[in-house]
């Protein structure tokens, strides 16, 4: 399983807390963290971080040859996976099992118009200026093109940049599971139901296992 974090500061070590890898590794899986690109020590960011996703996806499978890949992303993290995991064809890198995602936004600047209100100007500048990159930030495009055994969505219903509709959207398009925690905001989910978060994250994963027996 690789785990992708969300844009925090603590980087990969914001997965030391909340239990999911205990949980993975319990339930028999290994587990691989990566930094992504421009926090803490890791290297400047070079292009979009999706470049990085797909590299990690690489080291996963050179570590452990010959076993099924996961991902579990959460927010940034999550939302950069999906380009590389709709990727098909010679360049498409390993192939991916199932995926589960933790408060991931249809669009990045769709997320900041709506917590970041002062630097609207600029991103409708950005928008206009470059509407090929603008298209290519847009999840639900990659959304629609995931081929994956199991897939799940989750957030919470007080999360002011990722809706609810936004969640259920992005797992309609994927074919997957949406999951709206109660009285939870940005990053909640794990933290007001951390049991239920992940036990739908390790079912995602036995289900595409399942599906190949």
């Amino acid at each position: 399983v690789l785990f992708l974090h969300p844009w925090l500061e603590w980087g990969q070590a914001y997965f030391h807390r909340r239990g999911r890898l205990e949980a993975v590794r319990s339930a028999g899986y290994h587990a691989l963290t990566l930094e992504l690109p421009g926090l803490r020590s890791s290297a400047p960011p070079v292009g979009f971080p999706d470049l990085d996703v797909a590299a990690g996806l690489l080291a996963l499978a050179s570590r452990w040859p010959g076993l099924p890949l996961f991902v579990w992303g959460v927010s940034a993290g999550g939302y950069w996976a999906h380009p590389p995991l709709a990727r098909r064809g010679g360049d498409a890198g390993p192939p991916v099992r199932a995926a589960f995602f933790e408060d991931v936004s249809p669009h990045l600047f769709e997320w900041s118009w709506r917590v970041a209100p002062l630097r609207r100007p600029a991103f409708a500048l950005y928008r206009r200026a470059f509407p090929r990159a603008y298209a290519f930030l847009d999840a639900r495009r990659h959304a629609v093109a995931l081929r994956l055994d199991g897939c799940a969505y989750v957030s919470g219903e007080l999360d002011a940049g990722v809706r609810p509709a936004d969640t259920a959207l992005l797992a309609g398009l994927a074919g997957g599971a949406a999951r709206v925690v109660p009285q939870a905001g940005h990053l909640g989910a794990i933290k007001r139901d951390p049991d239920g978060v992940i036990e739908l994250a390790l079912a995602t994963f036995e289900r595409a296992l399942s599906s190949a027996r």
